[in-house]
Parts: C-alpha cells; sequence; structure tokens
C-alpha cells in the first residue's frame, strides 16, 4: 500500500511590488481557488525499491488559472518528476487581489508525502533511497549546440532530466542570478542522455556549467519569472 499525501505548505500573501513579484497565497486561499486536480502518481520503480518522501514545489498559476510554472523546492528526481507531470494540469479560479477587478497571476506552494505502509515496516531498507542512487548512472549532455567560444561568464544550473532526456526543471547553483534566463535559453539548444537504471531510463538530477554572455548584466539582480521552472510538456 501507498499513500500519497498533498499538502499547500502555509505562506503570507504579498502584494505585488514594484519589482514585479507574484503575490504569494497561503494554504486554504489557493485551495479554495482550485477546481481541477490530477494527484501524482506514485511511480512504479520507486515503490519496489521503497522509495518514499516528501517533494516541495512552487507553483506559478496565470491570470486564466492555469498553471504556468512549476519549480521543484526539494525531494527526489523520481517522485518530483510525477509530481511535475500531475500538477502541470491543475486549474484554479482566476485569483483577484482583494479590492480589485482583474484577475492577477499568483504563486503558491505545494508538498507532497509519498509514503508506502506495509504490515511489516522493520523489514523496509533503511537506505532504500541512497542504495538507489548509487546503482544510478547520471544523465550525460550529448551535445552543447549554440554555445560561444567567446563568453565570459558561466552559470553553474540544477536541471531535472525526464527519462525522455528533456529538461523539465532547473535552479541556479552557483552564478549571478539575472544569468539564468540567459542560461535556461541556452540548455533549450542542448541535447541530453536521460540517466540509466539497469536498462531503464529514468529521471534524475544533473548538476551542469552553462556559459553565457555577461554583457550588461549586473549582480543582484533578480531571478527572472520566466526561469523559475517550466511546465513539462
Amino acid at each position: 500500500m501507498w499513500i500519497c499525501v498533498l499538502k499547500l505548505l502555509p505562506a503570507p500573501a504579498e502584494a505585488i511590488g514594484e519589482d514585479q513579484h507574484l503575490p504569494e497565497l497561503g494554504a486554504k486561499e489557493a485551495s479554495r481557488l482550485l477546481v481541477f486536480q490530477i494527484p501524482p502518481e506514485y511511480p512504479v520503480l520507486a515503490k519496489v525499491n521503497y522509495i518514499q518522501g516528501r517533494i516541495r514545489v512552487r507553483l506559478t498559476v496565470d491570470t486564466e488559472g492555469k498553471v504556468v510554472n512549476v519549480h521543484v523546492l526539494s525531494g527526489n528526481p523520481l517522485l518530483a518528476a510525477a509530481v511535475l507531470n500531475s500538477v502541470a494540469a491543475w486549474r484554479y479560479r482566476p485569483y483577484v487581489v482583494r479590492g480589485g477587478h482583474t484577475p492577477t497571476a499568483f504563486e503558491t506552494k505545494l508538498e507532497v508525502n509519498f509514503a508506502l505502509r506495509t504490515n511489516r515496516m522493520d523489514l523496509m531498507p533503511t537506505q532504500a533511497e541512497s542504495d538507489f542512487g548509487r546503482q544510478v548512472k547520471p544523465p550525460e549532455v550529448l551535445k552543447r549546440s549554440g554555445t560561444s567560444a567567446t563568453t565570459d561568464a558561466s552559470v553553474r544550473l540544477r536541471l531535472l532530466v525526464s527519462a525522455d532526456g528533456k529538461v523539465i526543471d532547473s535552479e541556479i547553483l552557483k552564478g549571478i542570478p539575472a544569468l539564468l534566463e540567459k542560461a535556461t535559453r541556452v540548455i533549450t539548444r542542448w541535447s541530453f542522455r536521460p540517466a540509466r537504471w539497469g536498462t531503464l531510463a529514468v529521471p534524475w538530477y544533473l548538476d551542469v556549467d552553462v556559459p553565457v554572455e555577461h554583457a550588461n548584466v549586473h549582480p543582484g539582480v533578480g531571478l527572472p519569472q520566466e526561469a523559475r521552472g517550466a511546465v513539462p510538456e
């Protein structure tokens, strides 16, 4: 047996300021707007290998109530990919700021708990996730198309590469945050070999250094909204 518990993480609502940050809705407010959801499926490969745990994601919902961005904040890559695929199809009622008249986009956080339940919990392996990880051959970059030899800066990204070899999420690990948008555009022209567990392709994380042009970018500039995590196709 397995249990998948969805929990919207509490977060105070914020007004849109001059930096164009979206309002972030808390648990109750976001759940009242939710009109359609598909609970994430527990990946079979994760279940048979006793992998469980919590996945935290941040959602961006547009003015029509469609989820346009999903970004993984933490969690195992097998489970995270399942959450991304499911949440992409969720729908919300348009959000209108109190006292306003027109819908506005918003963000909220979601936590999904994947938990296995058996009559003999003492027989479950205590290091299932790390044992599985040691057997995985990580993803690889096959071709770095569109990369210029004259670039003068780089950004280190952590990518979530799907079993199809597509990048379905990214986050910056090192570098100027404002370069994330450029780095994200660069990797759309790259091709990847997915991770392998034996003969099976699996979603997995990959850390890469992405060269980008540094011109007209200053440290301290905030993350571009479109680079916070894309809805998988």
